[in-house]
């Protein structure tokens, strides 16, 4: 699944594909099914936290897809010269899989949110999209001590996708500490996916997330969570004049 053709930024090699395929190498991981293929969005948040936490970092490295999941990362790759071709936000994908597996029967297993955000989500799914098989769902409150279970429940479904609804890092966190007893074909978190789908926000307007100002759109609905980490982001800011110090030293 993984592709050589990829772009590095500050030590995070983004793959260099569009949303069609993006879509694509997870049909064919789906297809294979010999073990289990992790995609994974990259924003500047999480990109800032790749800098600040290297236990963090290596489990980003790990994954196999690793996509532009915000228009900061695009701009990035065009300033220093090696630009990708679009952002590819997870939950994007995510809706280009959904009527994919009401067509093709992939089974699909929703873990987190709220449960009665959860039970909302997966109507919403289930009434865009006819026939779409979700054979399991558990919402995202629950212990590390509890994740056996969860694992079991997500083995015995026979799920061929799982959407981990659950933040950063601790999505990440939970994939890596059972990504050997995971019997699943594809995983991949999607942030906020279910509270959208269930109408609990709404996504920013196409030409808001153009001009990167979907951060915006995101704070005045979320301004008590998102406030503070848009805050924190800023510090990015000191490893871009860094980047662009040392390339114009290696010229």
């Amino acid at each position: 699944m993984s592709t050589t053709d990829r772009v590095d930024l500050f030590g995070c090699p983004f793959d260099r594909v569009d949303l069609q395929q993006a879509v694509a190498q997870v049909e064919v991981a789906i297809a294979q099914r010999g073990r289990l293929t992790q995609s994974v969005g990259v924003n500047l948040d999480q990109l800032l936290k790749m800098q600040e936490d290297p236990a963090f970092r290596e489990i980003i490295l790990q994954c196999d897809q690793i996509t532009a999941d915000g228009q900061p990362i695009i701009w990035l790759s065009r300033l220093f010269g090696d630009p990708l071709p679009e952002r590819v936000p997870s939950v994007d994908i995510m809706e280009a899989l959904l009527p994919l597996a009401a067509r093709k029967a992939y089974k699909i297993f929703l873990l987190g949110t709220k449960q009665e955000l959860l039970d909302r989500a997966a109507d919403a799914m289930r009434q865009k999209h006819p026939g779409l098989p979700i054979v399991g769902q558990r919402n995202g409150y629950f212990k590390e001590e509890d994740e056996p279970e969860i694992v079991r429940q997500i083995n015995e479904s026979g799920a061929d996708m799982l959407f981990v609804a659950i933040s950063s890092p601790k999505k990440e966190q939970f994939v890596e500490r059972n990504r050997a007893a995971l019997q699943v074909p594809f995983v991949m978190g999607v942030g906020g996916a279910f509270d959208i789908a269930a109408g609990q926000y709404t996504r920013a307007p196409r030409l808001v997330q153009k001009v990167g100002l979907e951060w915006a759109w995101r704070v005045a609905q979320e301004p008590k969570r998102m406030g503070p980490r848009v805050l924190h982001d800023l510090k990015f800011g000191k490893y871009v004049a860094r980047e662009a110090l040392r390339r114009a030293r290696s010229r």
